[in-house]
């Protein structure tokens, strides 16, 4: 046996989900039915808890309480937002070789698969016979190579249930609705606001994603042109709009907004775009009721409200990588590919096609004016969304005859 051969080491990085455990106990579980693995661990909080050699064993959980734990939202195992450099790695790769790791396995987006990619590199360097796989994870659905990515259907399926809220809201009590979705660089999840849509003029009435350069004079026409059709508007807005450079607008609005570990404008986790956006419909179209929300980290791992179909291929993930990495393919990462009408396959791709990329919306799912999705958007998110959708109906509003009043 290789060194290490006998043992799997698996971490969950940056933002939690609803489903980021049904993977984690997908390698837990999986990793069972090998003779040749004798432990699974776990290090909590990341890559932050290899390098501090903070390990749990999985092997000695239950069967039973593992499946407790993967339908439990959010990291298990505990995250982190370091984005290791070539240093990092090579204090990661020092612990993994000291433990006799043979499989080092990663949950988690784009960083994380950078990550992987590096320690791979090291590892090869040395010689050592690690074998490392990158896992797929993000709400916002921006990983290249893959149809979708767990955990996003979860968050999205949130988001549409949430607007669908704020629409019937906002047609009792008219006026102007923001709600702010998460979202840097790709806007799905914020166009799955319209995904909980049923009568033709439902909100949201407008859509705002970062994949299109935001102009506040054009956005206020649009607002009271929307607000002057329906009586009222309900907007999405994706967290990471920015003008024609590139700027965020949350930053050209505000002043004094934090930056993250990574050196970006800190956009989640507070209502500044929403609070400005807001101000700017009240000052500039006169509009007395205008109400916004930031949904922040609700969307991550809200509890009830997650797809049946990210838990089972969130699971299949996990899986699918001890599968990989045990049977000799590779390294790399697991790729979720859709196959028939809805169904899909499961694949190993290089790391270097996904490591450090992002991808964003396709222009066929973009409206041409920008503000809305098309009917290939729905076609692609409804399946995602899972079962048990509920639904929204209207009274038929029969009238009944004025006596006071009959000509009014």
């Amino acid at each position: 046996m290789s060194a290490g051969g006998d043992k799997i080491l698996v971490a969950q990085g940056g933002g939690p989900t609803a489903v980021i455990n049904q993977s984690l106990v997908g390698v837990a579980l999986e990793a069972r039915r090998f003779a040749q693995v004798a432990h699974v661990y776990g290090a909590r909080h990341g890559v932050r808890g290899i390098v501090d050699e903070d390990f749990v064993d999985l092997s000695q959980e239950t069967s039973h309480n593992l499946e407790l734990v993967a339908n439990t939202p959010s990291s298990a195992l505990g995250s982190t937002r370091d984005k290791p450099d070539v240093r990092y790695c090579q204090e990661i790769f020092k612990v993994l070789q000291a433990h006799q790791i043979g499989h080092f396995l990663y949950i988690g987006g784009n960083d994380s698969s950078d990550t992987v990619r590096i320690v791979s590199l090291e590892a090869q360097k040395a010689g050592y016979p690690l074998r490392c796989l990158h896992i797929p994870k993000t709400i916002d659905n921006d990983l290249v190579g893959n149809d979708h990515t767990p955990g996003f259907p979860s968050a999205a399926r949130f988001v549409a249930q949430a607007f669908a809220g704020a629409n019937l809201d906002n047609a009792a009590l008219p006026g102007v609705y923001v709600g702010v979705v998460m979202g840097r660089h790709a806007g799905f999840l914020t166009a799955a606001s319209v995904l909980g849509k049923k009568f033709p003029d439902d909100g949201p009435h407008l859509v705002y994603l970062p994949e299109r350069t935001f102009v506040l004079t054009q956005f206020l026409a649009e607002v009271k042109e929307a607000y002057a059709r329906f009586g009222r508007c309900v907007i999405a807005v994706s967290e990471g709009i920015h003008d024609a450079s590139g700027t965020p607008i949350a930053s050209l609005l505000a002043k004094n907004l934090e930056h993250d570990a990574h050196g970006n404008v800190q956009l989640s986790g507070n209502g500044a775009l929403a609070d400005l956006l807001c101000e700017e419909i009240k000052s500039q179209l006169k509009i007395k009721r205008v109400r916004g929300d930031t949904f922040g980290y609700l969307q991550r791992s809200f509890s009830g409200c997650v797809s049946d179909v990210d838990q089972r291929e969130a699971r299949e993930v996990g899986e699918k990588a001890v599968q990989f990495a045990l049977r000799g393919a590779g390294d790399g990462s697991v790729a979720i590919q859709r196959t028939g009408a809805y169904a899909v396959d499961y694949a190993l791709l290089p790391l270097d096609a996904v490591a450090g990329k992002t991808r964003v919306m396709e222009d066929a799912f973009i409206t041409p004016n920008g503000t809305g999705v098309t009917d290939a958007f729905h076609a692609y998110l409804r399946p995602l969304l899972g079962t048990g959708l509920p639904d929204a109906f209207r009274l038929r509003h029969h009238p009944v005859a004025k006596l006071l009043r009959p000509g009014s």
